[in-house]
């Protein structure tokens, strides 16, 4: 019986028009419509407070514009990212690492399970002090908290999606010829547990640009140590400013990864 594949269209190309076309336009409208509303409020906000406590959206605008103009908002961004990368990239990929290792062997899920209970609730902030102690004020010391955060949500991401892995799933991939633990952990274990390593990484990008601050809380200049100067000399528009590059920054990581998780996830 012939079987008709006319159908079975390549998703993951297409024209700049089918790009657009499957924006939603009345989602679109809407979220438009949530900025315009937040603003607003914002502005009505302001006007009942001092410059000082809550500038109005069109100062912060005009403070933006003067931080970008200066350079000395790239010079915090570049900072920012010469830690934030190798943070995130080792963080991530270290817990990725050890959340298949450990859900994969209950030898190294007992060995690992009492020093894993007693790290985990540490927050990356308390490790300030062996951040310089290891490291010094510089970008490793800050990489290094960074780090410390993006691991633990990959870790218990990709160990829960390992252990949920079906042991049908690893029957038949043996039954087929699929021998040894390396083997497997390739073409089954990792394949089917992609989805929540990938909502892992996800959200650890997230999470490391909100480390950013912390990670600079010691003296490392970035966008952290820039609204950390700004708070102390009561300049709102600055941090308001710096805080919008964060959120800039994490938005444009987001939707690039988001992408790549669509290509990655096709098969479902």
């Amino acid at each position: 019986m012939a079987i008709d594949v006319t159908e079975d269209v390549d998703h993951t190309t297409g024209t700049p028009g089918d790009v657009l076309a499957d924006i939603d336009g009345r989602r679109a409208l809407r979220g438009l419509g949530g900025v315009l509303v937040f603003l607003l409020v914002w502005t009505g906000a302001s006007l009942t407070q001092p410059s000082y406590v809550l500038p109005t959206p069109f100062a912060v605008a005009e403070t933006s514009y003067a931080q970008a103009a200066s350079g000395e908002l790239f010079v915090a961004l570049g900072n920012s990212v010469l830690h934030w990368v190798p943070g995130a990239v080792f963080g991530t990929g270290l817990g990725i690492a050890a959340g298949i290792a450990l859900a994969w062997s209950p030898y190294l899920d007992d060995v690992s399970s009492p020093v894993v209970r007693v790290l985990r609730p540490v927050p990356p902030l308390a490790l300030v002090g062996f951040a310089i102690a290891w490291f010094g004020i510089n970008h490793a010391g800050a990489a290094f908290i960074i780090a410390v955060g993006a691991f633990w949500i990959n870790f218990y991401a990709t160990y829960g999606g390992v252990e949920g892995v079906s042991e049908d799933l690893l029957d038949v991939a043996r039954s087929l010829g699929v021998q040894g633990d390396l083997d497997l952990i390739r073409t089954v274990v990792v394949p089917a547990s992609l989805p929540e390593i990938t909502t892992g990484i996800r959200t650890g990008i997230g999470r490391c640009w909100m480390l950013v601050v912390a990670s600079e809380i010691f003296g490392v200049p970035g966008i952290g140590r820039r609204i950390l100067r700004a708070s102390n000399n009561l300049q709102v528009d600055v941090v308001i400013t710096y805080i919008l590059v964060l959120s800039l920054m994490f938005l444009l990581v987001d939707v690039a990864f988001r992408a790549l998780q669509r290509r990655a996830l096709a098969w479902r």
